[in-house]
């Protein structure tokens, strides 16, 4: 897909409208000018190839409020602001909102275009990938979900289209990495349940002392500190799925309580006596063998059976070696978007070397070496870039690497922990998250307050 630049810029000074109109179109850029938000926004729809420049200081509607209305448009539309006014907490408060970038004036035009041209890059990314899951979806709307063409996936797909409309428990099995959460996800999206809320529980990753309360909800005073009515997830799911991972984690006496809710379909909220109905579908996944487990006793044989209605197997990707160059691009295409950068090419040697791997982490390891293999990030068991893509880096580009890097390695020595890592690097939660998500770290079920 190769589409023309378009920049929508809006600032109500004439004078800094113009000049920055000249700039960009000086460097091929095509602009369309505006004096205030609403005019702008009048010309905005999701599958316009555009990035936003706007001011932040403007009569009725200001940068702000404009920012907002575009993302209503499309979430996904970069907007970057610009300021005579800019200061720090202005710049927090740009990218809280979901800014691409702030500049302060005067801008400088070689920022301006550059910021501009990575921003339009990640939207290019942006459309493309979603063109390439529309023409998925028009056939097989799971195809845009579970990416790939070998027979197993083929198999998977089909098992997972068939139980979408059914209304049928679904134990979901696979080794760490497979994409559990995404197949529980499709099942819920593309199935009856889809206007319902997908609720999704990490039995896992809850203390045993807390999980009860979470799953069943609780009324006042049922234990020391619960001082209000807390709905619990199982309740909140009412309607729609409840996806409860890492099932296999689940403690004793909630295993009890869950096994009189597949049952009866009825919850009591811990400190009642008071039946409460929930229509919910159940979609559970393990890891592990749970008849193997409760032949051991560490899982309760008859909750296994109330499970295993229904058992799908996601393959890991030993298993489908002919998908692993299909994936390999798709996540570094996605990767790209979020950094605003263009994919590198991958030649066949390459692409040799990534089936050859047996990839144990599977599918999340997969996408965290594309993600590495875009940033140019050393790896001794990964297929690297090209060693000069590194020295093409600028400056900027070299210390986000850095960055990430200590990042990421400080998150996984603090066990995930939010507090303890921004205490280690001493910064601020608020930095703290904010590099977080500039960077993409950080998964549901990974990190912990």
């Amino acid at each position: 897909m190769s589409l023309q630049p378009r920049v929508i810029l809006v600032d109500d000074d004439a004078e800094v409208r113009d000049a920055y109109r000249q700039t960009l179109e000086l460097d091929g850029l095509d602009v369309t000018a505006f004096a205030s938000a609403g005019a702008g926004l009048s010309v905005l729809s999701p599958d316009l190839p555009a990035v936003v420049v706007s001011d932040v200081r403007m009569p009725g509607k200001d940068g702000f409020d404009f920012l907002e209305a575009v993302q209503a448009v499309d979430p996904e539309i970069p907007v970057i602001l610009v300021t005579g006014h800019g200061d720090v907490p202005m710049a927090i408060k740009a990218v809280r909102a979901g800014a691409w970038d702030f500049l302060e004036k005067p801008a400088d035009p070689v920022r301006l275009v550059e910021t501009v041209r990575r921003a339009f890059a990640h939207r290019s990314l942006i459309l493309e990938n979603r063109a390439l899951k529309a023409g998925s979806a028009d056939q097989d709307p799971f195809a845009g979900r579970l990416v790939g063409r070998s027979t197993v996936i083929e198999r998977l797909r089909r098992n997972l289209r068939t139980l979408a409309e059914a209304e049928t428990d679904v134990l979901l099995l696979g080794e760490t990495g497979t994409g559990k959460e995404v197949a529980a996800r499709a099942l819920h999206d593309f199935g009856r349940r889809r206007k319902g809320r997908f609720v999704a529980v990490n039995c896992g990753a809850m203390p045993e002392t807390m999980i009860e309360s979470e799953l069943f909800g609780h009324e006042p005073g049922a234990f020391t500190g619960a001082r209000e009515r807390r709905i619990g997830k199982i309740e909140h799911a009412s309607g729609g799925t409840l996806f409860l991972d890492e099932i296999e984690s689940m403690p004793m006496t909630a295993q009890i309580r869950l096994l009189r809710v597949l049952q009866e379909r009825t919850i009591e909220r811990l400190g009642s006596n008071k039946e409460i109905p929930v229509d919910i579908r159940v979609v559970a996944a393990t890891k592990a063998d749970l008849a193997e487990l409760a032949g051991k006793g560490a899982f309760r044989e008859d909750l296994v059976y109330r499970l295993n209605v229904v058992t799908v197997r996601l393959p890991p990707l030993r298993e489908r070696r002919d998908d692993i160059p299909r994936l390999f691009h798709h996540f570094l295409a996605l990767a790209a978007a979020r950094q605003g950068r263009a994919a590198p090419a991958l030649d066949p040697s390459f692409q040799e070397r990534l089936q050859q791997q047996d990839w144990p982490g599977n599918v999340r390891e997969l996408r965290n070496a594309a993600e590495r293999y875009l940033l140019g990030l050393d790896d001794d068991e990964a297929p690297q870039a090209e060693a000069g893509s590194r020295e093409m880096m600028t400056l900027e580009q070299q210390m986000e690497i850095a960055e990430r890097r200590v990042l990421d390695e400080t998150l996984a020595r603090m066990g995930g922990r939010i507090g303890a890592t921004a205490e280690a690097l001493g910064i601020t939660r608020k930095t703290l998250y904010l590099k977080m998500r500039k960077y993409d770290l950080g998964r549901a079920g990974e990190l912990k307050e």
